[in-house]
């Protein structure tokens, strides 16, 4: 696990990444924030009323040297923000109400990250995933060929690694959905020095069973072709099929996959779900997630049960989002 982050600080260190962290007067955010900006990785932009950022600080004893402190009623080009927010809504919202919307800490933030003054954002320590992910949605938007984000889980065991997608936001996608995910995990593994190997799961392997799941899995093989032709990708797959090398050799052998898949696209939610909780669980794997993929620049959210550590290492994980 320790591997896994060393990894992505070499690789995000010394790139002058800015990183929002909306929540700037809670006192996870600002222990992360603080060591992020003291180890040198990153700066961590926290959002809030100086005093009270800067009091809250205090109590924790924490330095916010290297940290920056954003206040929305403070911020001297906001009225720039409020112009791209109502452009960026195409009349969906009038300067009025832009400036009401922005004085929102996740809508400001997001509008930080948009207009390029930062890089990325992670909330969600005192916000549900909607307040995180709606924002993002609206302003930072898919990108393009990109329908829907999707949320994965890199699920970490001594040294294996393995991408577990969508686990966390699609709850029946589609075969076009199904393909775009795969593509966009594909994208996630390299980022963690996987060389992603593709399966599309199902409870199939090959046309070994005929239903409108099943067809809907193969469909989605042939769209992620078509998608990314150079990617190493197959299914439909049972997963023993997709990760032991004798039952692939039984059940797909003229496959590209040779029971040595990597990243295991799930069929709906409830199955990556399932499977990577049973996985954390039984497996004893640790899971680094849900990390979100398929926007134009990163956004992820974190749990509100989140510990300063979470919050430190998913701030890791954005910022390697915007050099991978």
């Amino acid at each position: 696990m320790s591997d896994l982050f060393t990894t992505l600080k070499e690789k995000v260190t010394g790139q002058n990444i800015k990183i929002v962290l909306p929540e700037g007067t809670d006192e996870r955010i600002l222990t992360a924030a603080s060591r992020l900006a003291g180890e040198k990785i990153l700066t961590p932009i926290v959002i809030g009323n100086k005093r009270e950022v800067e009091e809250k600080a205090a109590q924790l004893n924490v330095t916010l040297e290297g940290v920056e402190i954003s206040d929305p009623n403070e911020y001297g080009e906001f009225e720039e923000l409020v112009q791209a927010f109502v452009e960026r809504r195409k009349g969906k919202a009038t300067d009025d109400q832009a400036r009401e919307i922005l004085k929102d800490e996740n809508y400001f933030g997001t509008m930080l990250v948009y207009t390029g003054k930062a890089h990325g954002l992670v909330s969600g320590a005192a916000h549900s995933t909607a307040d995180t992910v709606r924002p993002a949605l609206q302003i930072i938007k898919t990108k393009p060929g990109v329908k829907k984000t999707s949320g994965v889980f890199i699920m970490v065991r001594g040294e294996e690694r393995y991408v577990f997608a969508d686990c966390a936001i699609n709850i029946a996608p589609d075969a076009q959905d199904l393909a775009e995910i795969a593509a966009e995990s594909a994208n996630t593994a390299r980022m963690f020095d996987i060389d992603p190997r593709v399966a599309m799961l199902s409870f199939s392997t090959k046309g070994s069973a005929k239903s409108p799941e099943t067809e809907k899995v193969s469909e989605a093989v042939n769209i992620a072709k078509e998608i990314a032709p150079d990617l190493v990708l197959d299914g439909e797959f049972q997963f023993d099929a997709a990760f032991v090398p004798s039952v692939a050799e039984k059940k797909a052998p003229d496959s590209v996959i040779k029971g040595d898949a990597n990243v295991f696209v799930f069929p709906s939610l409830e199955a990556g779900n399932i499977g990577y909780k049973i996985a954390q669980r039984l497996g004893n794997f640790d899971a680094v997630g849900p990390i979100l993929q398929g926007l134009n620049m990163p956004v992820n959210d974190l749990s509100r049960g989140c510990s300063a550590e979470d919050v430190y290492k998913l701030a890791l994980i954005t910022a390697g989002q915007t050099v991978s």
